[in-house]
């Protein structure tokens, strides 16, 4: 993979969102290890307590703490962080009171939980608070820490709540730190270096949520990225097969003989019962493409630039998420 410009120039915080079962966690690690292509340094965040990364990188469950997990093509390194509340207020505690080990205690008595259920807002403000002091962490060089950082977002429904931490904190504080805390926040999620990708399936509800989120995140005023159809199948048929078969023009009889032709059916009955079966095959694939076709439509509605990601035969493992990565380099987006 050789260093070039890609359609993210400039982003440092890649937010990854998507609706439950299309691979979100997946697509978000394949694209840290694409970023992280060629000698960069990427950190890969979760924040919903799945230990999501650790399985999609068949690792023990992480701790709280950032440790490097993956090497990517090229030399660069890959950094993981599943972030936990309680010690993200600690964190918190810490910078804007010196009070960690009064917070420790405060844990200990459910403080935390309480007040992060009285006000899921906070508890939203800590996670991603974890996450842009990662964007902005510079080291004693001056440098910035990592070149990017993945954020392995929750679902779609959820995200433009979760990321518009200034307005899910107004009612908490208007001043002090809470306020300046989420501040902090917004002015990396909400600039010109962040952007929120969707992941999605050639499906109907996937599609219409993702259309659905895209349309959030411009009423509140938070980037758009790209979206990245995972799961696509590649059509093995060329297009006259697939037209006429969608149209019940698809002759059983034709494939029949081509059986026999090639030896792959004896004649008579078992050729035609077998060419009966894939002709069924056929039908079902090709009203399948048809339906891909319109959603294909419907997401370029949405003027973003676009992702396909295979489907993965074998599954998705680590040889698959390399694969991925190098998926998402070829097609620019990292």
């Amino acid at each position: 993979m050789r260093a070039r410009d890609t359609d993210w120039d400039g982003v440092r915080l890649h937010v990854v969102t998507g609706k439950g079962g299309t691979g979100k966690t997946t697509v978000a690690a394949a694209l840290a290890l694409a970023l992280a292509s060629g000698g960069r340094r990427v950190l890969l965040v979760e924040v919903e307590g799945r230990q999501g990364i650790a399985q999609v990188f068949d690792l023990p469950p992480l701790p709280y703490e950032e440790r490097k997990i993956a090497v990517a093509p090229g030399g660069g390194d890959v950094h993981a962080l599943a972030i936990d509340p309680e010690e993200a207020m600690l964190d918190y505690l810490e910078m804007f009171y010196g009070m960690r080990r009064a917070g420790k205690a405060l844990t200990k008595m459910g403080v935390v939980d309480f007040a992060t259920t009285i006000a899921p807002g906070f508890r939203d403000v800590l996670v991603t608070g974890k996450t842009t002091e990662a964007v902005r962490r510079k080291g004693k060089d001056g440098r910035r820490v990592y070149d990017a950082v993945v954020l392995d977002a929750p679902p779609t429904g959820r995200v433009a709540r979760f990321l518009n931490v200034t307005n899910e904190v107004a009612g908490l504080a208007r001043v002090g730190p809470i306020k300046n805390h989420a501040d902090l926040v917004n002015g990396v999620v909400a600039s010109p270096e962040t952007a929120v990708h969707f992941v999605t399936l050639l499906e109907e509800m996937p599609v219409q949520e993702t259309l659905d989120g895209l349309g959030e995140l411009r009423e509140t005023g938070l980037p758009p990225g790209g979206i990245f159809t995972n799961m696509v199948r590649k059509s093995l048929l060329p297009a006259s097969v697939l037209d006429a078969a969608a149209k019940g023009r698809f002759d059983p009889g034709e494939l029949a003989l081509g059986l026999k032709a090639a030896g792959l059916a004896e004649g008579g009955a078992n050729a035609a019962a077998v060419a009966e079966a894939l002709a069924e095959e056929i039908a079902e694939h090709a009203h399948r493409t048809k339906l891909e076709r319109r959603e294909r439509r419907s997401l370029d509605t949405s003027g973003r630039p676009r992702y396909e990601l295979p489907l993965l035969a074998d599954g998705v493992d680590l040889a698959g998420l390399y694969e991925l990565a190098e998926s998402i380099h070829a097609q620019g987006a990292a």
